[in-house]
């Protein structure tokens, strides 16, 4: 899989072109975002993702629960 361009408007990307570059399944990329642990855009029955979010998380080393695993999705 190829990124995505690296111009200021980046397109969203989809689960699968995620779970690709992650190396992990697509219902796990799914269940991220349900979870709102990975930041996604709801477009029409889509899921999507912005790459610059997820890069940001990345950096984070993937952290996106404070306080431990509760679940509370990050602001």
């Amino acid at each position: 899989m190829t990124p995505p361009p690296s111009d200021e408007a980046q397109p969203l990307v989809t689960a699968e072109w995620l779970a690709a570059c992650l190396g992990i399944p697509k219902a796990r990329v799914y269940q991220l975002a349900r979870d709102e642990i990975v930041h996604s855009v709801r477009v029409g029955r889509s899921v999507k993702f912005d790459p610059e979010q997820i890069r940001k998380w990345i950096k984070a080393s993937g952290r996106a629960l404070p306080g431990g695993w509760r679940k509370e999705p990050v602001r």
